[in-house]
């Protein structure tokens, strides 16, 4: 039986606040968070959506060390930069704080104590790698090593990104540490861990027998945990950045980021509600809502569950934790380290005033069952074929006719024909689904809803054709055109929690105030008599340049990573100086140079090899124009078992050399020799 509640507790995922947020972060997190708030708070619930910035920890602390400023430099920068671009794109947390605050220290020390206290830690000792001439332990981000899984040489401690393996220190093959360069040590250290065995019989309960209708993601993960047994998790590390372990003989001991981050959402709570907070934490009759990535599932449903339990003072557990997979980018995954990402603060300098759009999109394209891609193709097809060819031209033509006429004024209506009933009963339809797939967490599919009411609106408008109507029947024009503006005033509504801006600009131009849930539906949203706005855009079309633009940014960034980690090829085993003669390379001249029908790679060469005309065919028409190569001379290898390419007999290998992006340049002599000269 479902549960009623009295309110909703919305927690977003703190994100670190070492760079701006991208939009993997705001298709698995943010967007569908405030599509869930907004909802809530038209069907007049009470909801807080809690928000902020994770403050500590290594990755925090490298970037600090690299730019030679200190970690509270760079957590007050990228805090403002996250904040205000949330603030812009329209995510409505009731409080976006940060975990650097008082507030949020004092909480968590507290919150440590009080475990300590009660005796839930269990201290342990355990050797760890120790910087010598640095004089401190190294945290997994501060190891680097060679992978011992496919051999990177920047493998980190804790993964290695070239693979995807998780790594301990311990087990990267010639360990160095990233502050000094010197070979680390193992070194013994004291720290507190949190039993997370103790808990397993009961969050075996709580999620496996009362949490069935998860999200398979979020089920099958942690049922995975749960079967390979659950073990202690270090809830302490050595570490000079962070909010210190509040109990002696822990010096220079700060608490782990996983421990301390979580406990955000309740001191962040305390901001905004410092004398109400408990309600919204410890009352059953709250729901808490968790908005994460895949890559969080642990953390929030055995791992902060266990604190709470832990804790006691009935603080309650999450009702749900709708956890969205991963999002790429053009076919690839997002990375920050490598500048692979669409940054907010960018897409909003940009693109301006188009925030409904990339929310449009990363709905659309949101990765709740699987990982999803964004290409800038894709963005500039839903925009120009989906919210300008659909939603608003729909909207368009309503105001536009209604103006013509009459005058902007909404007409009354008249006797509803069978087309009329059938529109709002179709409307009645997509609320329930709606309202459903909401409920549900499909955002995706409630989105498509949203879309049916503009589509279901533009149809109207075919059938009934008002243009002609008004020629004959200006009295039933008048009705179909009250429907028409009806289905707009829907729109409004069922919009709302997906593209804020629109619904509201859309709202101003039919003269409506507020919005409800309860409206959505209803055929007299928009009294008869009421003066209509001018007709504006609600998009426009983005052209081809923008997207180029964008595609080209990322082009560049693709490129510019293979000439940061490029590195050169292992030589190849030696040859004695016989089998190398064996290898005749010769220059010769290009006479001609053409493209090979139907083969995108190849180029057809004509060669004045000093003997006679040789053709060669190379594989390398991405790289050189035809005609740019006429003229040359290059060097091949003129005794290379000739072999048919594209039903051509090719007599030779041009040779070239590969840049590390993956490009060819061919090889040829710095000065003219004569053709069939032997390379010696």
């Amino acid at each position: 039986m479902e549960k009623n509640f009295k309110r909703t507790l919305i927690t977003t995922a703190l994100p670190y606040a070492n760079g701006p947020v991208h939009i993997g972060h705001l298709a698995g997190v943010y967007v569908p968070a405030d599509i869930y708030a907004r909802y809530l708070r038209l069907r007049g619930e009470d909801v807080k959506m809690i928000g902020g910035s994770d403050e500590h920890g290594v990755p925090i602390t490298i970037k600090a060390r690299r730019e030679g400023v200190t970690p509270q430099d760079i957590v007050d920068r990228y805090h403002n930069i996250i904040k205000d671009s949330f603030e812009e794109l329209g995510i409505s947390f009731d409080v976006y704080s940060r975990t650097t605050s008082s507030t949020h220290a004092a909480t968590a020390s507290e919150f440590f104590k009080r475990l300590y206290d009660k005796g839930e830690f269990v201290e342990k000792t355990s050797m760890q790698l120790y910087d010598e001439e640095a004089g401190q332990f190294l945290a997994d981000r501060y190891v680097t090593g060679k992978c011992p899984h496919c051999g990177n040489e920047r493998a980190y401690g804790d993964q290695c990104e070239a693979c995807g393996t998780s790594l301990s220190p311990e087990e990267l093959i010639d360990p160095t540490s990233a502050i000094t360069g010197s070979k680390p040590v193992m070194k013994e250290t004291k720290h507190w861990y949190l039993p997370l065995d103790k808990w397993e019989p009961t969050l075996r309960k709580w999620i496996l027998d009362g949490h069935k209708e998860w999200r398979s993601n979020v089920y099958g993960q942690c049922k995975s945990w749960l079967d390979m047994g659950l073990q202690p998790r270090a809830v302490s590390r050595d570490l000079d950045w962070g909010i210190p372990v509040p109990v002696e003989g822990a010096e220079g001991k700060v608490l782990y980021v996983w421990f301390d981050a979580p406990i955000g959402y309740i001191s962040n709570t305390k901001e905004i509600l410092p004398d109400s907070w408990e309600t919204w934490w410890k009352d059953p009759e709250t729901r808490l809502i968790h908005f994460i990535g895949k890559d969080n599932i642990v953390f929030h449903c055995i791992v902060f569950p266990s604190m709470l339990m832990a804790y006691g003072d009935n603080f309650q557990l999450p009702d749900n934790v709708p956890a969205n997979e991963f999002l790429n980018l053009e076919g690839d995954k997002i990375s920050t380290s490598r500048n692979w990402a669409v940054w907010l603060h960018e897409y909003l300098r940009d693109f301006p005033g188009k925030q409904d759009v990339l929310r449009y999109v990363l709905t659309a394209n949101a990765p709740e069952t699987k990982d999803n891609d964004f290409t800038w193709r894709d963005f500039q097809a839903r925009n120009n074929s989906e919210l300008v060819a659909i939603l608003g031209n729909f909207v368009n033509r309503a105001v536009v006719l209604t103006h013509k006429y009459f005058d902007g004024v909404v007409p009354a209506v008249g006797e509803y024909l069978d087309v009329d009933n059938n529109a709002f009963k179709e409307l009645a339809d997509i609320k329930q689904s709606l309202t459903d797939n909401l409920d549900n967490f499909h955002f995706r599919d409630a989105l498509k809803d949203a879309m049916n009411i503009a589509r279901l609106g533009n149809r109207y408008l075919q059938e009934t054709e008002p243009w002609k109507v008004a020629k004959t029947d200006i009295g039933r024009a008048g009705t179909i055109l009250n429907v028409a503006l009806q289905i707009c005033a829907n729109i409004t509504v069922a919009f709302e929690p997906f593209l804020p801006f629109m619904s509201a600009k859309l709202l101003k131009m039919l003269g409506g105030e507020t919005l409800t849930w309860d409206m959505l539906g209803c055929n007299d949203l928009i009294p008869a008599g009421a003066k209509i706005g001018e007709p504006e855009l609600l998009f426009e079309k983005i052209e081809d340049d923008a997207i180029e633009a964008q595609i080209k940014r990322l082009e560049d960034i693709k490129r510019q990573n293979q000439l940061d980690n490029w590195k050169v090829a292992p030589q190849a085993e030696n040859v004695d100086f016989d089998t190398f003669k064996k290898c005749d390379i010769r220059v010769g001249t290009v006479l001609e140079c053409e493209k090979v029908p139907k083969a995108d790679k190849l180029l057809r060469f004509l060669i004045d090899d000093g003997m006679k005309k040789r053709t060669i065919v190379s594989g390398i028409a991405k790289y050189y124009a035809p005609e740019d190569l006429i003229g040359k001379q290059v060097c091949f290898i003129a005794n290379f078992e000739p072999r048919k390419l594209r039903g051509i007999l090719s007599e030779g290998m041009i040779l070239s050399a590969e840049n590390p992006d993956g490009s060819l340049v061919v090889i040829g002599p710095t000065a003219p020799v004569r053709p069939g000269a032997q390379v010696m």
